[in-house]
């Protein structure tokens, strides 16, 4: 066989297990959203949403422009009724933010579980205040309008460099995760917590970076952000 015919071969073999293989780690993808293949129901191990359940979280957050320390709490509440998006039936979760006592974001999340235990998000309904008045909803998005879709927030077995979009509102919400360590012991003030997993979030429209873990049976307990850190306080 010609030697060039041979190289063309092995390059376009090379191309294909290249992106098999997501360019050295893998990758799960959100299909399209059929509503008979989800459940609102949420109970992965690593992100249950199980009603009724309130958890708080505390932390602090430092300016970038004025150096300035904030005092944050945020408050989650998974709602007892669920919603309908995209035609997909949701849980519900429900998150006020604080920051020195003041509300200044209010939001209500929403989360469904695919068949095969991941966890999607729908999307989110979201004020901003000031003041105690709404003054608007930056970042706000659902799937099925326009071109935004569901994403895949919390994958059914989260292993090492696995990658996943969890926002897919193209121009207004387009996170991505990868996890990056797992069997991560971290201690709250809500307790001590074993065989966790670490995820690196990144925004691509604002170049930030996070890192959040989440731990079996809980959730998140920890967030980690330029200038500042939420930790899990309470939960029931």
């Amino acid at each position: 066989m010609n030697r060039y015919v041979v190289l063309l071969a092995v390059s376009v073999m090379a191309a294909v297990l290249l992106a098999a293989c997501g360019g050295g780690g893998a990758k799960q993808t959100a299909p399209t959203a059929n509503p008979a293949d989800f459940q609102a129901k949420v109970d992965n191990r690593f992100y249950p949403l199980m009603s009724p359940t309130a958890k708080t979280y505390e932390g602090e957050e430092r300016d970038p422009d004025t150096g300035e320390v904030s005092k944050t709490r945020v408050e989650e509440n998974v709602a007892t009724k669920t919603d309908t998006v995209a035609g997909v039936e949701v849980t519900v979760v429900e998150a006020r933010e604080y920051k020195n006592g003041e509300l200044v974001e209010s939001t209500l999340d929403y989360f469904a579980q695919h068949r095969d235990g991941s966890v999607y998000y729908f999307g989110e309904r979201l004020d901003d205040y000031e003041g105690g008045k709404v003054v608007g909803h930056s970042g706000q998005w659902l799937a099925g309008e326009g071109k935004n879709q569901p994403g895949v927030f919390m994958p059914t077995q989260p292993t090492l460099g696995l990658t996943f979009e969890q926002e897919k509102a193209p121009g207004v919400a387009e996170d991505r995760s990868k996890i990056v360590a797992v069997d991560q012991s971290v201690s709250t003030p809500a307790g001590s917590f074993n065989a966790c997993i670490k995820a690196e979030d990144f925004n691509p429209l604002d170049k930030a970076t996070e890192f959040k873990y989440y731990c079996p049976g809980v959730g998140m307990v920890r967030e980690e952000f330029p200038g500042g850190h939420l930790d899990l306080i309470s939960y029931e």
